[in-house]
């Protein structure tokens, strides 16, 4: 149902006082001219619905799309549901077509036929590798400690938790550094070596540079971390970029 707005009641108002009383008089105290309160009386009908703003919108213009144009738009967005404008309009110019990018984006917008999302496809988790003994893989990660959790002599300082984490047995290894390197990680690998009961294989880390330099200018230097890795006999295994939940263990 349509909305009654303020102007709509207004001029019944107007019209039912100048019936009243005249135009004249309606006029001064409306603060309006004669020639509006003749408009809409002629206009009125006796309903409400008769003194509604009616649209201005053209029937038609002389630029308007033919209905050749609007088959072949249609047609091709129909064929090509996900095109974006530029390339929509390119297939539409081989067939013919010779409006402006602005005068197709116009006619879409208004016929609600702009370029539908393509739908993303559905991620399917791999099933996760499962370990069988102790020692065959190790997560390790580094963590900056909040102040918060910083007691006694060591507030005010900065530290930087290492942990490891066997992924077979749980087995956890933690140490605090004061810096953020290559050398802290080297520096851990070797107290992890020397405290974990059993042989390691392979040790898996993000991609940051206390660990490798593969995102970095020196990516064919190894860090120091994978030299002591490889003095160990240990494989170095890197989780995907911006995968976080590859090493969720540690």
């Amino acid at each position: 149902m349509n909305k009654i707005t303020q102007d709509m009641r207004f001029r019944l108002s107007l019209i039912k006082y100048a019936d009243k009383y005249g135009v004249t008089k309606a006029a001064i105290k409306f603060k309006t001219n004669r020639q509006y309160i003749y408009r809409w009386k002629r206009r009125y009908n006796g309903s409400i619905e008769s003194l509604r703003n009616r649209s201005r919108r053209p029937h038609h213009h002389p630029n308007q799309h033919t209905p050749d144009e609007i088959k072949l738009i249609m047609d091709m967005r129909r064929r090509n549901p996900y095109a974006g404008l530029v390339v929509f309009w390119a297939k539409l110019m081989k067939r013919g077509y010779s409006r402006s990018i602005p005068g197709l984006y116009r006619f879409l917008r208004k016929q609600g036929i702009m370029a539908a999302k393509p739908p993303n496809p559905k991620y399917v988790a791999k099933p996760y590798e499962q370990m069988q003994y102790p020692g065959q893989r190790i997560q390790i990660d580094v963590k900056f400690v909040p102040s918060v959790c910083l007691v006694n002599d060591a507030k005010g300082q900065k530290f930087y938790q290492y942990t490891a984490i066997d992924e077979y047995s749980r087995w956890r290894f933690v140490e605090a550094f004061r810096e953020h390197s290559t050398y802290s990680s080297a520096q851990f690998l070797d107290h992890l070596v020397k405290n974990f009961p059993m042989p390691i294989e392979c040790v898996q880390t993000d991609n940051g540079a206390e660990f490798t330099n593969r995102f970095t200018t020196h990516r064919d230097k190894p860090t120091l971390f994978q030299v002591h890795l490889a003095q160990y006999g240990i494989q170095h295994k890197v989780i995907r970029p911006f995968t976080p939940r590859h090493n969720g263990k540690v």
